[in-house]
């Protein structure tokens, strides 16, 4: 009798065993259909900075009057002043080579990390006079796969020779070289005096323009685009002067297109500047103040993500 029953018993079993098979195999293609699925990042959006170095004077009014030309330009990215003369202002700053070092490479971290916040972060940096050197240095230091997407010097304080090939490595667009042979006063007998930057005795390439060294990397200078001092200019306030180019009508019609869509405007378009009435006082306009030069670069960690206008 009880060999019967375990006889009628074993249809029972082999039923169970199929069903638990059966559910077994289908949790395992789930967990393997799970673990072959392909996973995929979360898309960083893309955001835009703006950099913006003074020349040995420090972060001054006509820097302010520049930013604001920019804003109202249209060029209206988040901005961030390094004031890298700090309290050397005036020839100090052009001589301290040490500081020169620890300020490039402030530069370069503070670069490196916003690229390490957002990949596809659009950085575009200005630079006036022996803030040229710095933004140089600074690109040179750089990882090889960052860069910046556009670089901007306004009577660059550098010698006219200075090899830029590795700085112009890490641009991945145009590097735009406003100069005037007007800049008799600061770029002519000043440098000769005094020495350029980088130390070299000669009229700067804010005077002159840049000139290939023999041992440059040619396919790197074709991204330098050198424009010289126009007359038309004189209506937006830059009269070719040292600190013409800050000039806030002159960053408005002719440096804001330039930042934002590779654009030089013509004679036409500069002139329209005229008719443009002047901000009242005490404007709207964000303009950053300018980050300590005694502050060291946070840690990629404790950098914010991009957010407002300035930092």
């Amino acid at each position: 009798m009880k060999d019967r029953r375990r006889v009628d018993q074993i249809p029972t079993l082999l039923l169970s065993l199929i069903i638990a098979l059966g559910a077994a195999g289908c949790t395992h293609q789930k967990r393997a259909a799970a673990v072959a699925k392909p996973t995929t990042r979360p898309t960083t959006q893309p955001t835009a900075l703006h950099i913006h170095l003074p020349g040995i004077g420090g972060y001054r009014g006509v820097d302010r009057g520049m930013l604001r030309g920019l804003r109202e330009g249209g060029y209206d990215e988040r901005i961030r002043v390094r004031d890298w003369p700090g309290a050397d202002a005036g020839l100090a700053a052009l001589m301290a080579t040490q500081r020169h070092k620890d300020e490039s490479k402030f530069v370069a971290q503070m670069i490196e990390q916003e690229l390490t916040v957002n990949p596809n972060t659009r950085i575009t940096v200005s630079a006036h006079s022996a803030g040229a050197g710095i933004i140089a240095w600074a690109l040179e230091q750089l990882p090889a796969e960052d860069k910046i997407d556009t670089l901007l010097l306004i009577s660059p304080a550098l010698s006219p020779t200075y090899d830029l090939s590795g700085a112009l490595s890490h641009v991945r667009g145009k590097v735009y070289v406003i100069y005037s042979t007007y800049d008799s006063a600061v770029l002519g007998m000043g440098t000769k005096m005094f020495g350029t930057v980088d130390g070299v005795k000669v009229e700067a390439a804010g005077k002159v323009g840049f000139k290939m060294p023999p041992n440059a990397d040619e396919e790197q200078y074709q991204k330098l685009v050198q424009i010289p001092y126009r007359s038309e200019w004189v209506k937006l306030g830059n009269i070719g002067d040292h600190i013409g180019g800050l000039s806030r009508p002159f960053a408005k019609e002719v440096l804001a297109p330039l930042l934002e869509r590779n654009e030089l405007p013509g004679t036409a378009t500069a002139g329209a500047a005229t008719t443009t009435p002047p901000a009242p006082a005490g404007d709207s306009l964000s303009i950053p103040p300018p980050l300590p030069a005694s502050a060291t670069a946070p840690a990629p960690a404790t950098l914010p993500a991009p957010a407002g206008i300035a930092q």
